[in-house]
């Protein structure tokens, strides 16, 4: 057991497990035949509207090291504007930070949020991680306590809550932001937002989303678009997530590989950082490689042009991590594991 458990870890298995892309290309095949098929016999194609739920990701926060921040001064300063001088005739003014899912919106929130400039222009700062679970109620249990409130479960009801949030937020500019929003319900919205407007002029609510139909519903003063980071600012985080400090200068040779992949994750930062994480400290020249002439690049890709290259990270993982990685479906997103324990016991009793 320990000696398949040393090969499913061990980078001698980078090629094995990349080999997951040569399935991938033949499912594709089938599917060409399939549809070739569907020509031949005259079948009808009918379309039904589905939703799809967002995908999980890990509740954000609002602390960043400012060193780790590559690339995005410009679309700071441009946000400063707007958050420092909103519009006068609104009591509440609301920004939208708009972009595709990897492209660093949150990041860029949090630049704007920890500025020294913002810190000391705003009275009172909060952040929430919203996601697709856009309940009222809960948004304010969430506001009052990354305002430093305490929320009682047990005796608090919907009314109370409410007179708490406008007892905190009266006579003081403050700055909100709200991190991945996706609810388009422009009801829901109101809702929440004609309980933030106790604050003084001045005060700022700045929503990250991936929606464009989000984005109008806010009926924001600024939108700022995220793009994906310049070919320099690409390679430049690759490099420092790739390399210990200074170890790029050793091997000059992996520096053209990097610029390729860098390349094809199309610059978008939430890619170029996975595949330099996963190549961290590799230096053997063919292992770059592999990453680079991999067939699963050749794959369709979707928005952004950044599921090849995460598919590739997730290749990387040895095969008792992949399991709790599929294990972990089975929560809604944004759930919180208040022992890991348990978490552990259940993924392997499944």
């Amino acid at each position: 057991m320990a000696k398949v458990r040393h090969f499913f870890s061990s980078p001698m298995a980078l090629s094995s497990r990349l080999k997951l892309a040569h399935k991938i290309k033949n499912i594709r095949e089938r599917l060409d035949e399939i549809n070739a098929e569907k020509v031949q016999f005259d079948l009808t194609e009918r379309h039904e509207e589905v939703h799809v739920n967002p995908l999980w990701r890990e509740k954000t926060h609002s602390f960043i090291d400012p060193s780790t921040v590559i690339g995005r001064h410009g679309d700071k300063e441009e946000i400063k504007k707007s958050l420092m001088h909103p519009n006068p005739t609104r009591n509440l003014n609301i920004i939208a930070i708009v972009g595709l899912g990897g492209m660093g919106k949150t990041t860029l929130a949090k630049a704007v949020y920890n500025d020294e400039s913002v810190v000391n222009h705003f009275q009172l700062r909060m952040w929430v991680c919203v996601s697709d679970n856009f309940n009222v109620t809960r948004l304010v249990e969430e506001i009052l306590k990354s305002a430093g409130g305490r929320v009682d479960k047990n005796s608090s009801n919907e009314d109370t809550l409410q007179t708490s949030l406008r007892e905190l937020l009266k006579d003081k500019r403050f700055l909100l932001v709200l991190d991945d929003v996706w609810n388009e319900n422009r009801n829901k919205w109101t809702e929440l937002r004609d309980l933030l407007t106790g604050g003084s002029h001045g005060s700022v609510i700045v929503v990250t989303t991936r929606s464009r139909r989000v984005s109008s519903i806010l009926d924001p003063i600024y939108t700022h678009s995220v793009e994906g980071l310049s070919k320099e600012e690409s390679l430049s985080l690759f490099v420092k997530c790739a390399f210990k400090e200074g170890e790029d200068k050793l091997y000059p040779n992996l520096l053209p590989i990097a610029d390729e992949i860098v390349k094809k994750c199309k610059w978008v930062p939430l890619a170029v950082k996975s595949l330099g994480g996963l190549l961290y400290s590799e230096v053997d020249e063919s292992e770059w490689e592999l990453v680079r002439g991999n067939e699963i690049w050749e794959l369709e890709e979707n928005e952004g042009g950044i599921l090849p290259a995460l598919q590739l990270s997730y290749n990387q993982l040895p095969i008792h991590l992949k399991r709790c990685f599929a294990y972990c479906v089975n929560f809604p997103k944004d759930h919180e594991f208040e022992n890991i324990v348990k978490l552990n016991i259940g993924w392997h009793m499944d």
